[in-house]
């Protein structure tokens, strides 16, 4: 199967998890391609109090990505989303969660490479989490860079966004990224939610993180 074609995951290799967080349960999906195991993949959804959740298209898209790159890939809802405990804290309680279940997920799969990705506001929560684990790639689409303080990210980060994004503009986009000498990689009349473009997505993501 090529590796940028977006498939569903099987239902055999999904494990629905509750890991322990600082505000309660962190309800977290586990995709497990089985061995040979590249790494995993902590996927990130967008904004909670917009409808984001672990189930969002692109964050999926991601997620079959990955897995197709034979990736563990795990869609963890922030806190007061799904079975996910507590309540919206503005990215800072969604990043203390994101850390705890990267810490359950080297833990379980130890000895894997650690990759961060997140679409939109879970872009700017992961631009948080990287600044606390070692991650060995970091993806960040649709970056909510100019709605929230996101932070200075590994150099090497692959920000994917689209060329006609409404929501967060590419120019503002690329003056976070200017000053870190971060390449962005524009979808020609891509918006915000990538309609019509979730194919380029994959094909974008499968290329840079397949070595």
């Amino acid at each position: 199967m090529p590796a940028t074609e977006v498939r569903p995951m099987p239902a055999s290799s999904l494990a629905r998890v509750m890991i322990d967080g600082p505000a309660g349960k962190v309800e977290t999906d586990i995709n497990d391609p089985g061995d040979p195991c590249r790494g995993i993949a902590l996927i990130a959804h967008p904004h909670p109090v917009h409808g984001g959740t672990k189930d969002n298209k692109v964050v999926t898209t991601l997620a079959k990505t990955f897995f197709a790159l034979r990736y563990v890939a795990a869609r963890p809802n922030f806190r007061g989303v799904g079975g996910s405990v507590g309540a919206h804290d503005e990215g800072r309680g969604e990043t203390d969660d994101l850390v705890a279940v990267a810490e359950y997920l080297t833990d379980r799969f130890r000895g894997l490479p650690l990759v961060l990705a997140g679409f939109s506001f879970g872009a700017f929560v992961q631009t948080r989490v990287a600044q606390r684990v070692r991650p060995a790639r970091v993806v960040l689409v649709g970056p909510a860079v100019s709605r929230f303080r996101a932070e200075p990210v590994p150099a090497g980060t692959l920000v994917i966004h689209g060329e006609d994004d409404d929501v967060v503009p590419l120019p503002e986009v690329l003056d976070w990224a200017r000053p870190q000498n971060l390449q962005v990689v524009v979808v020609p009349d891509g918006e915000h939610f990538f309609h019509g473009k979730l194919g380029v997505l994959a094909q974008i993501v499968a290329q840079h993180c397949r070595d």
